[in-house]
This record gives structure tokens, C-alpha cells and sequence, in this order.
């Protein structure tokens, strides 16, 4: 490109293409029509183009336990690596890079976002690295998150590589509903999980950032198998109509209502969630339908439960449910949970129950920085001193509300 363009003003723009630009646009220009197992390749060779070798891509498994290798040609394919204690399971929880010197170079992992979901992380091998490498492995990393995300939506290659187990129909039908596991912005954050992530069916959840509103629902479909993922796929559908019509909470319930009561019967039902949250003035507004209250987290602490009046769930016709308000103060966090974690219980055995919840709760939220580490190990905290038991599906939703603002975003340095 020519230098001597002109900005209003009369600035002097350089245009013309560096080694990085030229890098990174060769990945975009050819991604685009490229088939899913070639990118592998294409990613390689960009990383030897600055002198990085062994490349890794690590992807999530659906547990949440492991970063899985994705094969592909001129990768590097070795062990999973757990998440919870390995660099590159540090760069996933973190967002951040982390280097790890050694006698043949620098390690490096670099978190593959999506947005603010990790996807993954890419690990390599430098020589040295200065900041210019950093820099331009930070942005490749970026561009790669998304090469794999878009991918995704029409390949298997991505699903069979983080698939640990034999996965159900049911559950299959539950992880195409959902949304990104996390979301992150100034103002607020959000992160879920599902278990048993191989055998899920009821359970489900939404969320979306319209403007200055967060929405969020939390469903379970009743029973379990195909028929509570049918269920749930309805229930997840009509909320998703309801909230893109701009409908209020109220009518919102009404017409998941019908949608479960028209389709399924008098017999069947799902309890629901459904809630707002203004991310400017942190005034939280939502109705309950037969579903277990959530918990307001302060300081790291359970400070209440949100106890408010519900309605019957939906399918049965209930009265029209009242809205309930709770103002957040900044850096609050309200959990959400399906009764699969309070109900479990060996046979003849009391219940799990809401206090021994919310004691884990008050045990692991100091000891995780950021809300998809602490929903993360919060489940498999929970997991484990239920003795491992998941007859029914158990699922987290936390959000953060932050209060922060945006606007800084918008403005090139």
C-alpha cells in the first residue's frame, strides 16, 4: 500500500504491510475456504515462520478435568494435560500466557479465546522470546480461537477430540443448546457447568447481553433421558423467543408455560429460573418457578439465599409469578443450581442439602480467582464429597456483577 495517504488533518499513514500483518492475514485469507484438517498444517507452518516448533492445540475435554491434544498434521500429539495443575491448564483458567523456560528453549501457552471463552490453549517452543513474539503470539492465538469456533459449527473433528467418554443422545442434544460456557466483560461475568457431562438431560441454561441487560435462565426438564432433553430443548426455545420478543418476565413464564403444556401434556414439566440483571445499576430482577433458590456470595461468603415467591413450574398452569429485586453491590456473585446437587443422597442417607452447599461454597470461592475457576472447581468439589454420585443432573450458573464500564473499549490508541 502507498505511503502519503492522508487522515483529516494532514497525518502522513503508513499502510503498507508488516511482518506481522502479513503473518496473521495470510491464516485469515486462507482459513476461509480452507477444510477443518488443514488448518492444523497452515497453523504450523505460521508458528516456524518466527522460529516456534512442537506446537500444540489443547482443547477443552466436556469434564473439565483435561486439555486434550487435537491431532492434525506436524502437531504435536502427546498426553492430556490436566487443568488443574500444569502450565497450560494455568494458561486456560488464567486468559493469560505463561512461559516456562527450559535447556531447549522457552515453553509457551497461550489461552485460545473466543471472545472471552477459552477455548483452548496453543502451546510452542521459542529459543528466546522478546515482546515483539509475545505480541503477535497473543494476536495468532486470538485468530486461531476463532478458526476453531467457526470450524466447529460443520465438523466433528473439534467434538471428537475433546469426547473422553461415550457421550448419550440425550446429552449430545444438551450441549448443542447451550451457549458459551463463559462470557466476560467489564461489567459483568458468567460462567456454568454441567454434570454428569456425559449422561446430562435435563438440565439447561441460557444467557444473553442485550445492551445494558443481562439475561440469564436456568431450567430442568423433570426425568431424565430423551424425553427431559426434548423437554428442555422446548423450554430453552420458548424462553429464547420470549426474551428476543422483549416480552417481560412475567409474560415470559406464561409462555413457556403454554409452549411445555401444548407440546407434553398436563403430566409433564420443567422448573425454571428466569432473570435480569441491569449491568449499569446492578439491580437483579427475576421469577421463580418451582426452582431452588440461589445464593447471593459476598466477600467470598454465602450472605443469603434469594428466597423469594414462586410459581409452579412450568407446564402446570400456574399463577402469574411475581418478580422478585435484589441490588447488587459491587464484585457480588449469585449462584445459581439445579436440585440434582442438593438431593443427592445414598440409599436410606439424608440428602446432601443446601448447607452443606453453601459450607462448600464458603470453602472454595477464596481459593479461585475468577468465575469459571470457581464454577469449575466448585462442581467437582461438590462431586466429590457427594461420593462421586450423579443420579441426577447438577448444574452451576455464576454470575459476577463488576459495575464497571466499557467505554474505554472503543478508543484506538
Amino acid at each position: 500500500m502507498a505511503r502519503g495517504d492522508r487522515k483529516p488533518g494532514g497525518v502522513d499513514v503508513d499502510r503498507s504491510e508488516g511482518f506481522g500483518e502479513r503473518l496473521l492475514g495470510v491464516l485469515l485469507d486462507r482459513a476461509h475456504r480452507m477444510p477443518p484438517q488443514l488448518i492444523a498444517p497452515l497453523i504450523a507452518e505460521e508458528v516456524a515462520s518466527i522460529g516456534g516448533r512442537d506446537i500444540s492445540i489443547l482443547l477443552q475435554d466436556y469434564e473439565q478435568l483435561v486439555l486434550v491434544p487435537l491431532p492434525g498434521k506436524r502437531l504435536a500429539v502427546g498426553d492430556p494435560e490436566p487443568i488443574s495443575d500444569s502450565p497450560a491448564g494455568t494458561a486456560f483458567l488464567s486468559g493469560a500466557v505463561v512461559e516456562v523456560p527450559g535447556d531447549g528453549g522457552v515453553r509457551m501457552y497461550l489461552p485460545l479465546l473466543d471472545g472471552s471463552d477459552q477455548v483452548g490453549v496453543m502451546c510452542l517452543t521459542l529459543d528466546v522470546v522478546d515482546d515483539d513474539d509475545r505480541r503477535l503470539l497473543r494476536r495468532l492465538a486470538g485468530l486461531v480461537a476463532d478458526m476453531i469456533v467457526t470450524k466447529d459449527t460443520y465438523t466433528d473433528q473439534f467434538f471428537r477430540a475433546r469426547r473422553r467418554a461415550p457421550m448419550g443422545v440425550a446429552a449430545e442434544i444438551q450441549w448443542s443448546l447451550l451457549p458459551p460456557l463463559k462470557m466476560s466483560c467489564p461489567q459483568v461475568e458468567v460462567a456454568g457447568i454441567l454434570e454428569p457431562a456425559y449422561d446430562v438431560a435435563g438440565d439447561s441454561f441460557d444467557y444473553a447481553l442485550n445492551d445494558d441487560i443481562l439475561h440469564v435462565a436456568m431450567i430442568d426438564a423433570m426425568g431424565h433421558g430423551l424425553d427431559a432433553a426434548t423437554m428442555a430443548t422446548v423450554a430453552i426455545g420458548a424462553y429464547r423467543h420470549a426474551r428476543r420478543a422483549d416480552i417481560g418476565l412475567a409474560g415470559m413464564y406464561a409462555f413457556m408455560d403454554k409452549a411445555i403444556a401444548d407440546q407434553f401434556g398436563p403430566d409433564h414439566f420443567v422448573t425454571a429460573q428466569m432473570m435480569r440483571l441491569n449491568i449499569e445499576s446492578g439491580l437483579l430482577r427475576w421469577v421463580n418457578a418451582g426452582h431452588p433458590a440461589p445464593l447471593l456470595i459476598r466477600h467470598h461468603r454465602v450472605v443469603q439465599q434469594l428466597e423469594s415467591p414462586t410459581t409452579l413450574p412450568v407446564g402446570f398452569g400456574g399463577d402469574d409469578p411475581q418478580v422478585s429485586e435484589q441490588l447488587l453491590r459491587r464484585g457480588d456473585r449469585v449462584l445459581c443450581f439445579t436440585d440434582g446437587l442438593i438431593e443427592e443422597h445414598e440409599t436410606g442417607a439424608a440428602q446432601f442439602g443446601e448447607g452443606q452447599l453453601i459450607d462448600c461454597v464458603n470453602r472454595v470461592e477464596p481459593t479461585q480467582d475468577g468465575v469459571r475457576a470457581v464454577v469449575r472447581s466448585l462442581s467437582h468439589a461438590l462431586k466429590r464429597e457427594r461420593g462421586g454420585r450423579t443420579t441426577d443432573d447438577a448444574t452451576l450458573f455464576l454470575i459476577e456483577w463488576r459495575g464497571d464500564t466499557a467505554d474505554h473499549l472503543t478508543i484506538i490508541d
